[in-house]
């Protein structure tokens, strides 16, 4: 009896390892990419404890222009940027997740103007770049070095929507892989569609039209960001401009639109402008960001079994224009960037509940508008 006992007390503690490392790290990196028109003058790095929520300066890297949004590799080696600038480039850059540390690999045209979003997949063999301006989307190829080759395709969406002042042209919004990374969907501000492309990386031009080739949404809805469910059967997509979400039925690159909510509260008639979209970590909950006159970030509880969305708060930001938010990978919590108010805040997430409480905590940093969570290994 004492030795199994004794052989017991020695199995414990390799359990108690065991369970540690299947939570995984409590300690990551938070990347920050933002507009250098103001204080900042580049991409900075913040070291961020799940445990608490806090977040503290680790590295940054200077003379980036305007890099407003970024991806990483899924190795996490290699960071991707656009410079939205009127003759928009690409920015590739080594990463060191234990320092923070990042170096400049090279920089290409991004075949258009202002882009605003960039994808990677998961081989790192393409970046996806969508052009606001211009209304194209670009395909870069990637070395093993992590450098960006010119670009192998360019795309161009024809149209306008009714807004003449928004919508006088394409305005391509994002450009997405999905979960299987068997289509690229892009959205399209001006044309008020989501465009979905077959995704073949062996070939010399990889993206070409699915069937079919798009869904449009209400004219004048302005397409912005979209998002995958967990379990990857619905699409939600917030629109800029009609400050809605639409959620869609979701099958091997068809849409079929089932549900529409509005981001207002009930008589609101100001200014709005929604921007991020994002799912908590358990696919249970769809947060979205609302900016102009309304700052604040809405929750909605999903129903596992439609994909069906149901409000359950509206949370202020703190700040002005919340143009993206991030969810730690714990699901503990969130945090928000204010572009035009130069700061971030923390908020505390309910499990339970999905509500957002805010946890005291703030950081002041230059025109912050995308933030990206990596392991810090």
């Amino acid at each position: 009896m004492k030795k199994i006992v004794l052989f017991i007390a020695m199995l414990l503690p390799l359990f108690a390892l065991a369970q540690n490392k299947k939570k995984g790290p409590s300690t990551y990196d938070l990347v920050i990419g933002t507009y250098t028109t103001g204080t900042s003058k580049g991409i900075a790095v913040y070291r961020f404890y799940a445990e608490n929520g806090r977040l503290a300066y680790l590295s940054q890297i200077d003379g980036v222009d305007n890099p407003s949004y970024l991806t990483l590799s899924s190795n996490n080696k290699f960071i991707y940027a656009v410079n939205e600038l009127p003759k928009g480039e690409v920015s590739s850059f080594s990463f060191e997740p234990k320092t923070g540390k990042m170096v400049l690999i090279n920089k290409q045209p991004s075949e258009g103007a202002d882009p605003c979003y960039i994808a990677v997949d998961k081989a790192q063999k393409n970046i996806f770049v969508a052009n606001y301006s211009s209304g194209t989307v670009a395909v870069l190829p990637l070395g093993k070095d992590g450098s960006i080759g010119k670009a192998t395709q360019t795309l161009h969406d024809a149209g306008h929507g009714p807004n003449k002042e928004r919508q006088e042209a394409a305005h391509a919004h994002m450009s997405i892989l999905s979960p299987d990374e068997k289509y690229l969907l892009y959205n399209d501000l001006g044309t008020d569609k989501v465009n979905v492309l077959r995704y073949k990386p062996s070939k010399d031009k990889p993206l070409e039209p699915a069937t079919p080739p798009f869904v449009s949404v209400t004219p004048g809805d302005g397409p912005r960001h979209l998002e995958f469910s967990l379990d990857k059967k619905y699409v939600y997509l917030a629109t800029e401009m009609g400050s809605n979400v639409h959620v869609f039925d979701y099958d091997n690159g068809k849409l079929k639109q089932k549900q529409t909510v509005s981001l207002l509260a009930e008589g609101f008639k100001g200014q709005t402008a929604a921007a991020a979209i994002h799912l908590s970590p358990d696919g249970r909950f769809l947060y979205v960001s609302n900016r102009l006159q309304t700052n604040e970030i809405i929750v909605y509880a999903i129903n596992q079994a439609t994909g069906e969305l149901t409000f359950v708060q509206r949370q202020s930001s703190f700040g002005k224009n919340p143009r993206d938010f991030a969810i730690d990978p714990t699901g503990k919590f969130m945090i928000v960037a204010n572009q035009n108010s130069d700061s971030i805040y923390v908020f505390r997430i309910d499990n339970t509940t999905g509500k957002l409480t805010p946890t005291g905590f703030k950081l002041d940093i230059g025109n912050p508008v995308c933030l990206k969570f990596a392991p810090a290994l």
